[in-house]
């Protein structure tokens, strides 16, 4: 089963709000990480209030919290037709967490360190086996 994720944002100039001269650092954000998303597989819709306002009474549950709540319910996700968030936009964690994408950290090994530029030892004993820690 696909998931799909819904957003339902309140009445902005474009599309995503991510325009004019002034551009809002979370609106960014949230663009990208729905990019993101998309890219991981998820389908993910989003509509603007100012544009299409058919699609908001069509979806109960934000026609629903717009009656009760007005503009403050958005944006308003939905993760298949249920509301998931009111109010404000997620981060990329609650998205993925939302949509069961597991985000994969990868752990970067820190840099060896030593005065020979890796940590490596030289040996100056004469004894098999045996290496002197220290500079080369």
């Amino acid at each position: 089963m696909t998931v799909i994720l819904r957003v339902f944002d309140p009445p902005m100039c474009c599309g995503t709000g991510v325009c004019g001269p002034s551009v809002d650092p979370d609106l960014a954000r949230f663009a990208a990480d729905l990019d993101w998303l998309r890219k991981q597989g998820i389908t993910v819709e989003r509509y603007n209030l100012a544009q299409q306002p058919g699609d908001f009474v069509a979806h109960g549950a934000v026609a629903d919290a717009l009656t009760a709540r007005g503009n403050a319910a958005l944006p308003m996700i939905l993760v298949d037709e249920r509301a998931a968030v009111e109010g404000a936009y997620p981060s990329r964690e609650t998205l993925a967490a939302l949509a069961g994408v597991v985000i994969h950290k990868v752990d970067v090994a820190p840099a060896a360190s030593g005065c020979c530029g890796g940590g490596s030892t030289k040996s100056t004993d004469n004894v098999k086996g045996a290496a002197k820690s220290g500079c080369c």
